[in-house]
């Protein structure tokens, strides 16, 4: 891992559904998320960074530098217990843990900023997302809360999404006795026929270089696993899914060159004349305002 990036960024990512459900509402029953009031389609950035996550995870595979934090049936403070390994202490004894954390907090200040170090040099979600990374309460031993240099927003639809209940039979009963009275079961689906996200994320090189480290090698690794998030990720219940282009705004400086609203503002994606229900990538156009983006800000457009 090299040194911190020097440049703030803004994104800009286009992906699209069709015949799946994006990311299910549990509080809806699994419906695709939807903002009641616009119709709107909506994909959260947890499940976005999930993506990312997995990716990354199934790449790089543990690699040294690369791990995550953040996984699917891992406790956090299994890999908390490495930042105590670091500090030389145990961490299998809680009540021991206490006393032997208050020691080294009497010789040493700094031991919790060391150990956030540690966890952002040795896991790639943490330095690039930040974590929330506080165990063993009773010890007062806290890795820290990371404000992680890459941030994203909901993704929403650029037009008005319509669900739709699909109703699928099975052959295989689920008990003996429903065998007895019937051949099939019922189960139903619910999809999107055809969605357009947009989702806007930011990378802050000024955090990058205060507190996380994230360095241009994460950066292409980052770009890399947004195009290809859906890639290692198919399932029949999200259907066809696919990243369809990032947009990238490179600044010329740590701080930025002007608003990201600016640059946000400066993609416009619209529907075809002619096309009243949306069913394919081709049905919209996407333009890029190049006069509302100031000549020291790089444009990047990834497919």
């Amino acid at each position: 891992m090299g040194e911190a990036i020097k440049n703030r960024y803004e994104f800009v990512i286009l992906f699209d559904v069709e015949n799946g459900n994006p990311n299910g509402d549990p509080d809806a029953g699994n419906l695709p998320r939807i903002d009641p009031e616009s119709g709107y389609g909506i994909v959260t950035d947890v499940c976005l960074k999930r993506k990312i996550r997995n990716y990354v995870d199934a790449v790089k595979e543990n690699e040294p530098g690369y791990r995550i934090y953040i996984r699917q049936e891992v406790p956090l403070n299994v890999s908390d217990r490495e930042a105590c390994a670091y500090l030389g202490i145990g961490a299998d004894d809680k009540d021991s843990l206490e006393g032997k954390f208050k020691e080294l907090k009497k010789t040493d200040p700094d031991v919790d900023l060391k150990v956030r170090d540690f966890m952002c040099r040795n896991f790639f979600d943490i330095r690039t997302f930040g974590a929330v990374m506080t165990t063993f309460v009773k010890a007062k031993l806290n890795c820290g809360q990371v404000r992680g240099p890459v941030q994203m927003s909901f993704a929403r639809s650029v037009d008005p999404i319509i669900t739709q209940e699909v109703t699928i039979t099975r052959v295989a009963i689920t008990t003996e006795k429903d065998a007895e009275n019937k051949q099939t079961e019922m189960g139903r689906k619910n999809i999107v026929p055809y969605g357009l996200y947009r989702a806007e994320g930011y990378v802050s090189a000024n955090l990058a270089r205060k507190v996380t480290g994230f360095s241009e090698e994460d950066l292409e690794l980052l770009w890399e696993a947004i195009l290809n998030m859906f890639e290692i990720d198919h399932s029949a219940a999200r259907g066809k899914m696919a990243v369809r282009e990032l947009i990238v705004f490179k600044h010329s400086r740590e701080l930025g060159d002007c608003p990201a609203y600016r640059l946000f503002d400066a993609v416009k994606v619209t529907r075809n004349e002619g096309v009243e229900y949306p069913r394919s990538y081709s049905d919209y156009t996407v333009e890029i305002l190049q006069d509302q983006i100031p000549e020291t800000v790089e444009l990047i457009r990834k497919k």
